[in-house]
């Protein structure tokens, strides 16, 4: 199977989907009053993995040539793709029916809560382990993808819902000062964990070498430095830093930091899996 731009979309619209969950999960169980955050992270999380889902199926290599495969797929709990779909089958109604009552303006059952949050790490973790069960390649198959996976969705769902704040909710999301310690710890953590990637991937075989570098040296790099290091680590983090350190997050200059270090979250997270993606298919190709 070749796997290409649109599963790299389909990972990020999951990993971004969970995430946003997340965020809105951890200020409604911290007590805020971010209702429009709070809102808006999840029905972004349902819109996320709803498009994401939509471009799995229309992928050239999924079901829609063959519609039996959606059957198979759900009736084989030995593979990855099917827990992965049992998880996806948790969270998606948990979801509907958290923002249902957010949007109702009832509140939520702590219980409920906590149930979304654990579906939502499984939907998030499994986009890494997704890729692992291919074994052949080694970009793919380690213990380091999952982990990177997992971080780089919290980010993307954490800058999803900082972005909903900055458009309707400034006042609010500048008291929610966890956000820019959570920013700066998840892209010290995609940091260490894209450099024992690269270092494990590189020493594991040639075709792992190869792979490694494709993206530090060779036709990837542009995408890896720019779009991952760049983009998706340094400029969250270096604003992330900055926003820690200042005592006013409402004037323009702040704002304006804030809505780049947002944006470049995302970016960076769905670079990160498309380069994954792509790094390893002349392997598969060959």
């Amino acid at each position: 199977m070749v796997w290409g731009p649109i599963i790299a979309g389909y990972l990020f619209l999951a990993g971004a989907g969970a995430g946003a969950f997340l965020a809105s999960a951890y200020l409604d169980l911290k007590g805020y009053d971010s209702r429009w955050m709070k809102l808006g992270g999840r029905v972004l999380a349902l819109a996320f993995l709803g498009i994401g889902l939509i471009l799995l199926m229309i992928d050239a290599e999924a079901g829609l040539k063959n519609p039996l495969r959606f059957f198979y797929l759900v009736m084989n709990p030995a593979s990855v793709m099917t827990i992965g779909v049992y998880c996806i089958c948790v969270f998606m109604p948990v979801a509907f029916v958290v923002a249902l009552l957010d949007f109702l303006r009832k509140p939520v059952p702590k219980a409920l809560n906590y149930v979304g949050c654990a579906a939502a790490l499984a939907v998030a973790g499994y986009t890494g382990f997704l890729l692992g069960v291919v074994n052949t390649y080694p970009l793919w198959n380690n213990t380091v993808l999952p982990v990177l996976f997992v971080l780089s969705a919290l980010t993307a769902g954490l800058s999803s819902v900082a972005l909903v704040g900055l458009f309707a909710e400034r006042a609010v999301l500048a008291k929610v000062h966890e956000f820019s310690r959570f920013h700066l710890a998840l892209a010290i953590g995609e940091a260490i964990a894209l450099f024992a990637l690269c270092v494990i991937v590189h020493s594991t075989s040639v075709e792992g070498a190869a792979s490694v570098a494709s993206m530090l040296t060779g036709q990837y790099a542009g995408l890896f430095w720019l779009g991952i290091v760049l983009v998706g680590i340094v400029v969250p983090g270096v604003v992330s830093a900055i926003e820690m350190r200042s005592a006013n997050h409402e004037t323009p200059a702040a704002l304006g930091m804030s809505l780049v270090a947002e944006v470049s979250g995302l970016v960076g997270s769905f670079c990160l899996r498309l380069i994954v993606v792509l790094a390893a298919l002349p392997l598969i190709i060959q």
